[in-house]
């Protein structure tokens, strides 16, 4: 019987970050299996001021529930994932972004 292992916590990070807006939190946690592969990912932008939806979480990508999704002002939807590298280049200038925002969302 061949047994499996459990992802294993590589990145778990939290960043607070300076907004036009208030201050901000950028979250990013990462899984990966045995052989290095990122199985697992969670990346939030979260300013209270920003949005008040989804507990003030204005921008998320994650692969929880099985398929890969992002999160932006309380809509989710899904989206191609290619790499997590690619992923977390376009979620941190999305953030880039957001933090110059003026005005709530």
């Amino acid at each position: 019987m061949k047994r499996t292992r459990k992802p294993r916590k590589v990145v778990d990070e939290t960043t607070q970050v300076r907004c036009v807006l208030g201050k901000g939190i950028v979250r990013e946690e990462v899984w990966q299996d045995s052989r290095g592969k990122v199985v697992k990912y969670n990346l939030a932008f979260i300013n209270h001021v920003l949005s008040a939806e989804d507990n003030g979480r204005v921008l998320g990508y994650d692969s929880s529930h099985g398929y890969h999704h992002r999160h932006y002002a309380g809509a989710k939807e899904n989206f191609a994932f290619v790499s997590y590298e690619k992923l977390l280049k376009r979620f941190l200038n999305e953030v880039r972004e957001l933090r110059q925002k003026k005005e709530s969302i």
